[in-house]
């Protein structure tokens, strides 16, 4: 670990990511530049000797709760969804090989010319040998949210925290962009998150953490350092616990 870094409270994350991070200043697609960003702050925490997994969604590049609201046959659109994100962690693994970490992308879904199939104890193995693991396609399965996913993939591989990156700073009681006098909060429970029915994730993911009591700490990712001030116990963004 470079001396120069805090040292991490944490052993083990989980990261979610949402497409539209990757998005940057346009509107759709990958931003080169936005990915080399975001992929610098995870490399900080790898140096740190936090283990590494990552869930990333693929809104950016398709979205297939809209196309299955616009007529798309739902099961389709969710697969087209799947494909999305597996696009997304290939360009993310391309960028954190670039920067010397070695990385594994590893499907839910068989793609194997481009990914490892995820089996629980191998992506475990490789973040215990120092390996970063960006875990694709979701579920595997159709209407289950890459929130949800990510909340799974978290229990299975025992993370001590979830860290739900976002293009906000925090939870808020109404969308800051739209609601100047929307409240922001530190701290909420599960229960806060499901009652007063936040948008900052789905029900499912929510009720998952809670059942398996695993926090969630939702931060800006596009401010720099943010990563590397939660992994060491700095009170970022919005604590879900």
């Amino acid at each position: 670990m470079p001396s120069d870094l805090p040292t991490a409270v944490f052993k083990r994350i989980l990261l979610k990511l949402s497409g539209e991070a990757l998005v940057g200043p346009g509107q759709f697609g990958i931003h080169t530049p936005t990915v080399v960003s975001i992929c610098s702050q995870i490399k900080e925490i790898h140096q740190m000797g936090v283990e590494v997994a990552v869930v990333v969604g693929g809104g950016n590049i398709f979205r297939g709760m809209n196309a299955a609201e616009r007529g798309m046959d739902r099961v389709t659109a969710d697969n087209m969804g799947m494909l999305a994100t597996v696009m997304n962690s290939l360009a993310m693994m391309d960028t954190l090989e670039q920067m010397g970490i070695f990385t594994r992308v590893m499907s839910a879904v068989k793609i194997e010319a481009f990914a490892e199939p995820y089996i629980r104890r191998r992506a475990i193995r490789h973040m215990e040998k120092r390996r970063l693991v960006i875990l694709a396609a979701g579920t595997g399965n159709p209407f289950f949210s890459t929130d949800t996913a990510a909340a799974l993939r978290a229990m299975e591989i025992g993370a001590n925290l979830m860290i739900k990156a976002t293009n906000v700073d925090g939870v808020y009681s109404a969308d800051p962009k739209k609601d100047p006098n929307a409240t922001f909060f530190s701290e909420m429970s599960y229960m806060d998150v499901l009652t007063r029915e936040l948008r900052v994730m789905d029900s499912t993911a929510i009720s998952l953490l809670k059942d398996n009591n695993i926090p969630v700490r939702v931060v800006d990712i596009n401010r720099a350092g943010n990563l590397r001030r939660v992994v060491s116990g700095e009170p970022v963004g919005t604590l879900i616990s």
